[in-house]
């Protein structure tokens, strides 16, 4: 059956959909009440439910009246769900989350619907689970109805099946019934005040032994959990929005260290252009941004897990390091195709060639990160110490390569990749004793000059390249972060250039492609917008700076997420979601412009 034929599997618009995560796996959940994306059991694993990007599966929970409109609301330092239901007739309540601790193993889905107000008869819920392990392709065998004891003397019936090494268990909604095409479907009808309780559990084989599905329990300890691990934010700018940023990169930060760009793959940057790529994997510069993001702040375990990740895989594999990895370390997959429709505008790819590519300012914003977290005494470990030393010799070794670049582009002389290593390395000396300063201090002179030789226009404008003279937004953010002398007239110019030929309505685009203007080429890039607040700040106007944050900070739909572009003319979002690197130097905003 085609995605358009099926009951509610219409897309909506990117950014209407609420986010859940618990750091080893997210799900992405539509204003209809549908799960319409989850991996399982790991972020780069095939997905159960595909619908996003035109696969099959779908887990809804909705009010049987279709009368109806909805909002929602994330509890303040959760990815804990809240959204709100006015039908015809009620008025009802769903919170969802996925269930913590995190097991790598082991996933647990809650979900919790109740009425806040009805009529004395009750409402109906309407409910469909139909899971399609392998993004489709492997068949669930048939469910099976058994009874588990939850408590001393409570017992409750559990659906169960199994498919593509997964075994599903689901328990909460005894009405349901196998239909022909083997998903579970059923009613169920709540009076005012009434609540339900949904748990989904998917395991793997791996899993040792079958997990409690009690879902007080898992509620009390989800929340515990979600007050220890995100911070208060209260003293910083836009508070609330700040501490959201934090549980979405906890949500993206797997228990093995590494931190996922995005939770989806293939979701369209711009309509037909081709550019829909696969973020369900580690890019060390992205999980540098997080790390300093959060060092600004404080000594919080996000800085630990963004450490000790980037360091492990500098210390193996040093110089041939990769821009990313799975979040465990090992090597990114090739590209390859899913045979499904896509979300449309974009297409179904998994994998991702950046994986090997070399791209020279991943050293330069690890060497960044370790100078921030020297300020919370991570220097003083000794792995942290040699992997620095190692960054070090790699720019020595590589830094007039050609390489990828930020953008992950063709390999040439890129101007952002020398100003981040040469950020990267006086910030490091600056965390220093003299004598071990002395080298990449030194080293940092020699690339700025080569740099500045070769990539600063007559004018005192940084080009993007060796060999393109035009603007590029990277070039702000080593700007912003101490590159070059406060004196150095070439920083203010290039912020003017960059705002006069990339910015439009308070937005800021990466670089021109060509000579359309630039949003029929490809939304504005949320990370520049925020690289502008920080740079403007730098240089003293911070009124600029706070219209820049602002401005960008807007830039979500009804859940207050961010994805990577801002489609400035349509107000939509635009590419995978929610994108890790915005949220990171959103934090840093708030952090920097509230001092």
């Amino acid at each position: 059956m085609a995605p358009s034929d099926r009951d509610g599997m219409a897309p909506w618009a990117l950014r209407d959909y609420a986010f859940l995560g618990d750091g080893e796996r997210g799900a992405l959940i539509s204003p209809r009440g549908e799960l319409v994306w989850l991996c399982a059991p790991h972020w780069d694993s095939d997905a159960v439910f595909s619908q996003l990007i035109g696969g099959p599966g779908q887990y809804t929970v909705r009010p049987a009246d279709n009368w109806q409109v909805s909002g929602g609301f994330y509890e303040n330092g959760t990815l804990v769900r809240v959204s709100r239901w006015v039908t015809s007739q009620a008025v009802f309540v769903t919170r969802e989350a996925l269930a913590l601790p995190t097991d790598p193993e082991r996933l647990v889905l809650l979900r919790q619907v109740s009425v806040e107000s009805g009529p004395s008869s009750g409402a109906g819920v309407r409910l469909v689970l139909d899971p399609r392990p392998g993004f489709g392709q492997a068949e669930p065998g048939g469910w099976q109805r058994s009874e588990e004891r939850f408590g001393p003397a409570d017992t409750a019936p559990v659906w169960t099946t199994s498919g593509g090494g997964l075994r599903l268990r689901w328990t909460g909604a005894p009405e349901a019934r196998p239909d022909a095409d083997g998903a579970l479907r059923g009613t169920f009808t709540l009076r005012e005040g009434e609540r339900r309780d949904l748990v989904l559990e998917i395991s793997t084989e791996r899993a040792v032994g079958a997990g409690s599905l009690e879902p007080h329990g898992l509620w009390e300890e989800t929340l515990r959990r979600w007050r220890q691990m995100v911070p208060d934010c209260d003293g910083l700018l836009a508070p609330r929005d700040a501490r959201k940023a934090y549980a979405v990169l906890h949500g993206l930060t797997s228990s093995a260290g590494g931190m996922v760009a995005a939770a989806t793959t293939s979701l369209p940057e711009h309509a037909g252009e081709g550019r829909n790529y696969d973020y369900r994997y580690a890019w060390l510069r992205d999980q540098s941004y997080a790390g300093i993001a959060v060092a600004a702040h404080g000594p919080h375990p996000l800085l630990d897990s963004a450490v000790d990740f980037v360091t492990a895989r500098v210390l193996a594999d040093g110089e041939a390091l990769r821009p990313a990895y799975t979040v465990t370390g090992e090597a990114v997959p090739a590209e390859r195709s899913l045979g499904l429709s896509g979300y449309p505008g974009g297409s179904d790819r998994v994998g991702n060639q950046a994986g090997r590519q070399f791209q020279l300012d991943t050293f330069g914003e690890v060497l960044q990160l370790y100078a921030a977290a020297a300020r919370h005494g991570h220097l003083e470990n000794r792995d942290v110490r040699r992997a620095a030393e190692v960054a070090v010799t790699a720019v020595e070794h590589n830094w007039q390569r050609p390489e990828a670049g930020l953008w992950e582009l063709e390999e040439r002389w890129w101007t952002h990749s020398r100003l981040s290593v040469v950020t990267g390395l006086r910030a490091l000396a600056a965390q220093l004793p003299e004598r071990a300063a002395a080298r990449p201090r030194a080293l940092a002179e020699e690339v700025l000059a080569a740099t500045r030789a070769r990539c600063l226009r007559p004018d005192g404008v940084w080009g993007r390249a060796a060999d393109d003279p035009k603007v590029d937004a990277a070039s702000l953010l080593p700007l912003a972060r101490g590159c070059l002398a406060e004196d150095d007239p070439s920083a203010a110019r290039t912020v003017a250039a960059v705002q006069q030929e990339l910015a439009e309505d308070g937005y800021v685009y990466r670089f021109r492609h060509d000579g359309r203007p630039l949003a029929a080429a490809e939304g504005a890039f949320l990370l520049c917008g925020f690289m502008m607040a920080l740079v403007t700040d730098r240089l003293g106007d911070r009124p600029a700076a706070y219209r820049w944050f602002e401005r960008n900070r807007a830039a979500y739909g009804p859940p207050a997420l961010y994805a990577e572009e801002f489609d400035v003319e349509q107000r939509q979002l635009r590419g995978n979601l929610p994108q890790a690197f915005v949220h990171a130097l959103l934090l840093e905003s708030a952090v920097r412009l509230a001092e």
